[in-house]
């Protein structure tokens, strides 16, 4: 008797398998296309994805390398890594701004280099370590012709402790205190700064240099 039970409960299984199959296989067979048609399309996204993050990073090599030889014209690279910055995924974008901005500074375009520190500092998809970066060279080019104010607020949240860029950004602090004439507070960073040990020593020896030159009370 258990075996006829087993062999019509078996059946009975395999009858509703049947049914079911009838019933939604066609269902089941497009959600199975779909799927496929999704992995397919995700692997031909990343493939895509792959071949633009190639792209980008050979042309963005082209012209470091270019800047780097005897003569080369920075205004023109300057413009042709905004021309990569323009199609370039994101971690190019950013590397390609930041690397125009330094190149327009250094030939005199100083609104053209706060500009592009400021798109990248702002820039949400950005990795927060390029943003916070480009906040810091902003500032740091910014001393003379930007409100005092607004320098140390942009400024302040990068001097925290856990900051990577903390001892640069506590640099900065002291020349935006100097910039408002409140040399005492200057002198109470640059004094810190001076003897902080994570600081780089160049970093260190610098502030304690400033130091020097500030007029005493």
């Amino acid at each position: 008797m258990p075996d006829i039970f087993d062999e019509v409960q078996e059946d009975l299984r395999a009858e509703r398998a049947r049914q079911l199959g009838m019933r939604y296989g066609g269902a089941l067979a497009a959600l199975a296309l779909v799927a496929l048609i999704g992995v397919g399309g995700w692997q031909g996204w990343r493939w895509y994805q792959t071949r633009e993050a190639e792209a980008a990073a050979n042309a963005f090599l082209v012209v470091h390398r270019e800047t780097e030889a005897q003569g080369a014209d920075l205004k023109a690279a300057a413009a042709r890594f905004d021309d990569i910055a323009s199609k370039a995924p994101d971690g190019y974008r950013t590397l390609a701004r930041l690397r125009a901005a330094a190149l327009k500074s250094e030939t005199g375009d100083l609104a053209g280099a706060l500009a592009e520190w400021d798109a990248v500092a702002n820039d949400r998809a950005a990795d927060p370590l390029y943003r916070d970066l480009a906040s810091l060279n902003w500032v740091l080019h910014g001393l003379d012709s930007q409100d005092p104010a607004i320098l140390a607020a942009r400024i302040a949240p990068l001097a925290g402790d856990a900051s990577p860029w903390r001892a640069s950004a506590r640099e900065m602090q002291a020349l935006v205190a100097i910039r408002q004439g409140n040399t005492a507070e200057a002198r109470r960073i640059l004094q810190a700064l001076s003897t902080d040990a994570a600081a780089p020593q160049a970093l260190r020896d610098r502030a304690a240099r400033v130091m020097a030159q500030l007029p005493t009370a």
